[in-house]
């Protein structure tokens, strides 16, 4: 195999494993807020976001296409960039 075609396959990988860490974590810090937080932040219900999450983590495992990666990977990244802080915004004391 060629030099280029395993530095690209390597890439790949390493990607894939960070975006998986990703979907991890976002599940797990999901996990941690209670059902009420994320009502008073007028998000979806906690149980709606677990679902969500925990179905990309567990679709990352089985190869069924790029769409549904691509889809679970934008899911975890709009709990980590909208959700979690408007969650984390109701848990801080002054």
């Amino acid at each position: 195999m060629p030099e280029a075609f395993q530095f690209e396959s390597t890439v790949g990988l390493i990607v894939t494993f960070a975006l998986l860490a990703v979907k991890i974590f976002a599940f797990g810090s999901a996990l941690l807020y209670s059902s009420a937080s994320y009502e008073a932040a007028g998000k979806l219900t906690k149980v709606a976001w677990c679902v969500i999450l925990g179905l990309g983590v567990a679709l990352s495992f089985i190869p069924l296409g790029l769409i549904l990666v691509v889809a679970s990977t934008i899911a975890a990244f709009v709990y980590l960039v909208d959700v979690r802080p408007a969650l984390a915004g109701l848990t801080r004391r002054r």
